[in-house]
């Protein structure tokens, strides 16, 4: 058994891939926390201006939250990248 099988251990395929689904799951609950906090202040206040100003904070929750699997994402790759298994690859792209 190798060692990267080691760390991963019985469940590793399983949390890997309940990682790449908790993207889509964090972006529904950020935007419904920013809305929920939307409606107290609203209910709080008095001003139905802060139900936007809630939903804002929750679009921008998510966004955040692609921005930083994104980077997590191009930090992998680029390891790939200087893999000494990858380097004799050449990728042809044809120009119309």
């Amino acid at each position: 058994m190798s060692n990267k099988n080691q760390e991963k251990g019985k469940f590793g395929k399983t949390i890997e891939g309940a990682e790449k689904l908790s993207l889509g799951i964090s972006i529904v609950v950020a935007v419904l926390l920013g809305i929920g906090v939307g409606i107290v202040l609203k209910k709080y206040t008095g001003f139905s201006w802060m139900l936007w100003l809630g939903v804002f904070w929750g679009v921008a929750a998510a966004i955040l939250n692609i921005k930083k699997e994104y980077d997590k994402l191009k930090k992998e790759f680029d390891a790939l990248e200087n893999d000494p298994k990858y380097k004799n690859y050449k990728f042809h792209i044809k120009n119309k």
